[in-house]
């Protein structure tokens, strides 16, 4: 555990790239960034699964790609069950050291994908999913998504009736299938992010990874501030990095200096733009109330 204040060093981040450049992303797009870094913790062997999303189209068009591992494309709901049979084939050859990883966004996890990732949770299959999470359908056009927060635009939300639900809690979710290893991160803090990676790495069976990752198309902010947003995100507890084992040890990882208001990170994005000041101090409200329940079970672990 370790707070903003530490300081690291370049000798922390793995030489090693599994990422080339010369990708299809969007400027600004944290989901290549994220992809580079996760892959630097996992080092190889690893193989990935991705299932209908952005990152179907980023590494390139087939016979050329921007990885440096092998890919297995999915069907959109299918990433658990894939993930599940391609260990297994794995294993009955003897290759049981080759790391199977699903890297699927959050409409192919909170609301598609579900019902195969709860199974392979079930099971405890010994795989590493990833959800990178920028809150919409964004390859289809920025619809709504289970994962997209409350009072934020989208296409199928716009600004007169904007998504009322609060977004779905997928860490809960998954803590409550009690797999072993269960952590949150963000490229704006990659030595943490990677260092989860390694970790989850290390460990058997069902291994759940939720990353967020900002999208500066889908929530109207500039390309060059995409960073900064995830980072304002967890400096404001909006989205706490932490990570639990086995449903009974939590830890927070990076603990802010100073915890900011929410309204910083909203009055950011054109997503939000909309919110009134007593909107934004419910949300506010939400994100306290939320955090303070976590607070408890950190405190309980230490």
């Amino acid at each position: 555990m370790y707070s903003l204040n530490q300081r690291f060093n370049n000798q922390d981040i793995p030489e090693d790239e599994f990422m080339a450049s010369g990708n299809s992303a969007c400027a600004g797009c944290a989901a290549s960034l994220s992809m580079g870094l996760a892959l630097k913790g996992l080092g190889k062997p690893t193989v990935l699964v991705i299932p209908a999303c952005c990152f179907t189209i980023i590494p390139g068009a087939w016979p050329l790609t921007a990885l440096d591992v092998p890919v297995f494309q999915a069907a959109f709901e299918t990433t658990g069950s894939t993930l599940s049979g391609i260990k297994a084939a794995y294993r009955k050859r003897g290759m049981d050291d080759v790391c199977v990883v699903g890297w699927a966004g959050d409409g192919g996890t909170f609301d598609i994908g579900i019902q195969a990732l709860s199974a392979t949770a079930e099971r405890n299959d010994d795989v590493v999913y990833v959800c990178y999470d920028n809150e919409a359908y964004m390859n289809t056009g920025i619809q709504r998504s289970g994962g997209t927060p409350m009072g934020a635009w989208t296409t199928t939300t716009p600004v007169k009736d904007p998504k009322s639900e609060p977004k779905k809690d997928i860490d809960e979710i998954m803590i409550a299938h009690r797999i072993p290893y269960l952590a949150t991160a963000t490229a704006a803090y990659p030595h943490d992010m990677i260092a989860k990676f390694k970790k989850a790495r290390s460990i058997k069976g069902t291994r759940f990874i939720h990353l967020l990752s900002a999208c500066p198309t889908g929530w109207r902010v500039p390309e060059n501030l995409s960073i900064e947003v995830m980072r304002l995100a967890v400096l404001s507890n909006i989205f706490p990095l932490f990570e639990v084992e086995n449903a009974e040890i939590f830890r927070q990882t990076v603990i802010p200096d100073e915890v900011i208001p929410v309204e910083r990170y909203l009055r950011l994005q054109g997503r939000f733009r909309h919110l009134t000041d007593e909107a934004v101090k419910e949300y506010q409200k939400m994100v306290d109330d939320r955090f303070e329940r976590l607070r408890k079970r950190f405190e309980i672990t230490e």
